[in-house]
């Protein structure tokens, strides 16, 4: 049996404490000693240097090492040590950005009350809460935090709000009345739990669990058994360079055994394999696409998502599910009236959303001007009376509320109406009043005007109506009659319906001064005033991202810890949910077989009444199915799932510390629509990615073949292994990054997410790079036998017309990479300015190797005359040319 199932006298005794004297000291000091104190446990921290060195593990990076080491034992140590700064860069920019994260403990404990009222040997003290040990007595009021996992003893009127751990918008009600069925953690009305904050009233609660043992410790467990996995752009380039490392071993093994069995030495031909090798492996790929990620990052800020894990940028431009909570994320976490029903059986429309007090009322389409309307002015005055919230507006211009958001929805009505509670002040004297609790339902406020009391009620409908004699009418009231009850629970019926939270107000006038302290002659022949409806409603902006996520073949689905209904109505008017999808609650899901929950997956658009491990649960069914899914949420109940997610996205207003930590990207705004960008730029990333991997991989192919055919046809060497990696670390590499700023496809997002199996290599592109590749190497091989065997040059001369129209020939082809469909004069040859600057900058190192003496040394060139340089163009832009000529041929319908 849990604790909120038993009765308070039986959990003191079985806790072995007394409600009026608490624990001794002594008694509190050993419980200390044998159970420890009242903190989260942290993991053990992983060394900064393992960490640094855990940067060099990926299998391209340890292929360039190797690369780097067999470099220096040949005596090449320029080409070694432009391998290993390369490969050294690449590892401070990863551990850079992982030092960064994992700071969920330490955002955990700032949840944790730094100290308490506790009993102890029968009088009050504040004492650390970290001290704190089950079954002490712990003394709450309005403001503070709850030190651990209580379950309340007494109570008075009290008040939690619990959003951050169970996703509930309004402050639950609590009294101490055990509960006799099993429910989830958000229904349980007789506990309260650390992290969560009392709003209203004050009690009297045992210690029932601390540290690690409370819900918020076992959120903190979750978190540290979620293990990060590789993220799909890892994978991808993973087996990628496996592919391209296996498939280089191939061809240097088979021209090493043709050179050795057609007698050249053995020396000779490990060089040249080690040139080959050079020439198919693209050193800078690891650098330049953390630094694609990291331009994109700088991109994503401005569109207010702040990414924290580099790699996360690509996931989730992949996304196939957004798995969203509902509170703070999907609606605006600001209680907001929707519907008045007034006992003239009037229907007011309110607009305005959150606690701005922009808005009107309507009914139907009739603007109702409150002034003129002295029911529906009495129905505001009510709402502002009979409330204890304050309304604050930001310098920013925002408002929020201090209190209850129930009755910081009233207060925005009233303003909405032009009434403020400051402004009534002068007229209307405070008497007292009685709080609301849980056994009557309802809270009333006496005033004193101009010699008459006045006492205004609200709360539950039913005990509301039943507490009527009269109804409020244009002219005074009138008894109440069994249409007037029929028509008024039908109303609230409706607004329940509707998923609106239902509040009746009522009021009493009297010459009289009015028993404040008298419930039972206080709350009797009251006039029935109205009913008003309030729902948290949905961010004006989600509307058009949902409806952009789902042409984008994005399934969004909610996930929350409010109430079904509720969510459904939510879900259905952002378009989530429509006729034949599923709703379910975490009480039903768990009631579900593994069979059951998967053959519905595809159709559950809404969860309710869920708590972190349901969400975890929903995460790994999804991810099962070989699905990419992010998970979205502000509460520290969304802090596991969002681990567990392949990208996990966090509100950073609104969202605790724990969920920002937990996360890979935060949303500065807490906009919905913000995830959508954030998605459409992942998309446009990727392509960015495949643009630089098709530019380096088919200028790397060119290279393989110009060493390649030169070696099985017997001529020199066109190139020298200084000058290949010249070219695929600075030539090809500024290139690649001017690639990476290409503007996004406008079109980006009207197409379905890429399939999962889907590498960054496609078959298509594979045959696309090879025809180019070919190409270049043809150009390049073209001039050096030229000038090689019809000019007679000189070997080194020939070494550098090839070097020379290689770099130029792959500069031409850069601008071939820009799209794989469309000319590069329809994109606009200007559009680009990084990548023109960065051409333009080669072309200018290009002239400064060749002219400059000591350049001329070390990469062993000669300089080249005018007639030369004519030479060198004319063969250079024969890939533009050839690419220029197929766009234009190849059928328009085949081209997407």
């Amino acid at each position: 049996m849990d604790w909120y199932q038993k009765k308070a006298i039986d959990i003191i005794r079985e806790l072995g404490t007394d409600p009026e004297k608490g624990l001794s000291s002594a008694e509190a000091d050993a419980r200390l000693k044998t159970f420890g104190p009242n903190r989260l446990a942290e993991e053990k921290k992983e060394h900064p240097i393992l960490k640094f060195l855990k940067q060099f593990t990926e299998f391209i990076i340890l292929v360039l090492i190797g690369a780097a080491v067999i470099a220096g034992v040949l005596g090449e140590w320029i080409d070694a040590l432009a391998i290993m700064a390369i490969v050294i860069l690449n590892g401070i920019i990863g551990f850079i950005q992982e030092e960064k994260a994992a700071k969920v403990m330490e955002a955990l404990k700032k949840l944790s009350a730094p100290s308490s009222k506790v009993l102890r040997d029968g009088s009050l003290s504040t004492v650390p809460a970290s001290e704190l040990v089950q079954g002490d007595i712990v003394v709450l009021e309005s403001g503070d935090h709850v030190p651990a996992d209580l379950r309340i003893v007494e109570s008075q009127f009290l008040k939690v709000q619990e959003a951050a751990l169970t996703g509930e918008s309004h402050a639950i009600e609590k009294d101490p009345a055990e509960l006799e069925n099993t429910v989830p953690l958000a229904d349980r009305t007789n506990m309260a739990y650390l992290g969560t904050n009392i709003v209203y009233g004050r009690c009297k609660a045992a210690v029932i669990a601390t540290g690690m043992a409370t819900e918020m410790g076992k959120i903190a467990k979750m978190l540290q058994e979620v293990k990060a996995e590789p993220t799909p752009l890892q994978k991808r380039l993973a087996e990628f360079a496996r592919l391209l490392v296996y498939a280089a071993g191939v061809i240097c093994a088979v021209i090493f055994a043709i050179g050795v069995a057609r007698g050249e030495a053995i020396l000779d031909m490990f060089l040249i394999a080690v040139s080959l090798a050079v020439a198919a492996i693209p050193e800078g790929l690891p650098a330049v696409v953390t630094i694609v990620l990291a331009l994109g990052v700088q991109r994503m800020v401005k569109r207010h998502a702040l990414v924290r894990k580099l790699p996360s940028v690509e996931t989730l431009g992949s996304a196939t599910i957004v798995a969203s909570d509902k509170t703070g994320t999907l609606t605006q976490n600001q209680m907001t009236v929707r519907s008045i029903y007034l006992s003239t059986g009037d229907l007011i429309n309110v607009s305005g959303t959150g606690y701005g007090p922009a808005g009107d009322f309507r009914r139907d389409s009739e603007k109702i001007d409150p002034d003129k309307n002295p029911v529906l002015l009495q129905a505001l005055k009510a709402g502002l009376f009979c409330n204890t919230a304050e309304l604050k507006q930001g310098e920013d211009g925002s408002w929020a509320v201090i209190g209850d958001p129930t009755e910081g929805a009233l207060l925005t009505l009233g303003q909405k109406g032009g009434l403020t509670k400051e402004g009534l002040a002068g007229q209307f004297k405070f008497i007292g009043e009685v709080p609301f609790d849980a056994e009557r339902k309802m809270m009333t406020a006496v005033y004193r005007d101009d010699g008459l009391y006045y006492a205004f009620i609200k709360g539950a409908p039913e005990r509301i109506v039943s507490l009527c004699s009269s109804v409020l009418a244009s002219s005074g009231s009138r008894p109440i009659n069994e249409a007037d009850k029929g028509a008024i629970t039908m109303s609230s019926d409706v607004f329940s319906i509707s998923a609106l939270r239902v509040l009746g107000l009522a009021m009493r006038t009297s010459k009289e001064p009015l028993p404040v302290h008298n419930i039972h002659q206080l709350e009797k022949d009251l006039t029935f005033i109205g009913l008003v409806g309030m729902i948290d409603p949905p961010r004006e902006e989600v509307f058009k991202a949902v409806e952009k996520a789902k042409s984008a073949g994005i399934m969004p689905i909610m996930i929350t810890g409010d109430h079904k209904m509720t969510a459904v109505a939510i879900a259905k008017e952002l378009g989530i949910f429509k006729e034949g999808d599923v709703a379910v609650t975490g009480e039903e899901l768990d009631k579900m077989t593994g069979d059951e929950f998967q053959r519905l997956l595809p159709k559950i658009k809404v969860y309710a009444r869920v708590n972190p491990d349901h969400k975890i649960k929903v995460v790994k069914a999804w991810r099962g199915r070989g699905e990419i899914i992010a998970m979205t949420g502000d509460g520290v109940n969304d802090a596991p799932a969002l681990k567990e997610a392949d990208i996990g996205v966090a509100m950073g207003i609104t969202g605790t510390d724990v969920t920002k930590e937990a996360s890979d990207m935060v949303l500065t705004d807490d906009n919905f629509a913000s995830i959508v960008s954030a998605v459409e730029e992942g998309r446009g990333i990727f392509d960015n990615i495949r643009r630089v991997v098709h530019f380096l991989l088919s200028c790397n192919i060119g290279e393989i073949f110009v060493l390649l055919i030169a070696s099985l046809t017997g001529m020199p060497l066109p190139l020298l292994p200084v000058q290949i990696l010249w070219t695929n670390l600075v030539t090809d590499g500024l290139p690649a990054l001017g690639l990476a700023m290409e503007p996004i496809d406008p079109a980006v997002m009207d197409r379905p997410p890429r399939d999962k199996a889907e590498g960054i290599v496609t078959n298509t592109l594979i045959w696309v790079m090879l025809v180019q590749g070919v190409f270049i190497a043809a150009c390049t091989l073209g001039v050096f036998t030229l000038e090689l065997y019809y000019f007679e040059a000189s070997i080194i001369k020939a070494q550098t017309m090839a070097f020379t129209v290689l770099v130029f020939c792959q500069k031409f082809h850069v601008f071939n990479c820009r799209s794989a469909w469309d000319s590069v004069f329809k994109i606009g040859v200007f559009s680009n300015k990084t990548l023109n600057m960065a051409v333009l900058l080669i072309f200018s190192t290009q002239l400064l190797l060749i002219y400059i003496p000591s350049l001329q040394a070390i990469f062993k060139v000669v300089p080249l005359s005018l007639f030369d340089w004519a030479i060198v163009f004319g063969a250079s832009v024969q890939p533009l040319v050839l690419m220029e000529a197929v766009k234009a041929l190849w059928p328009s319908e085949r081209k997407r």
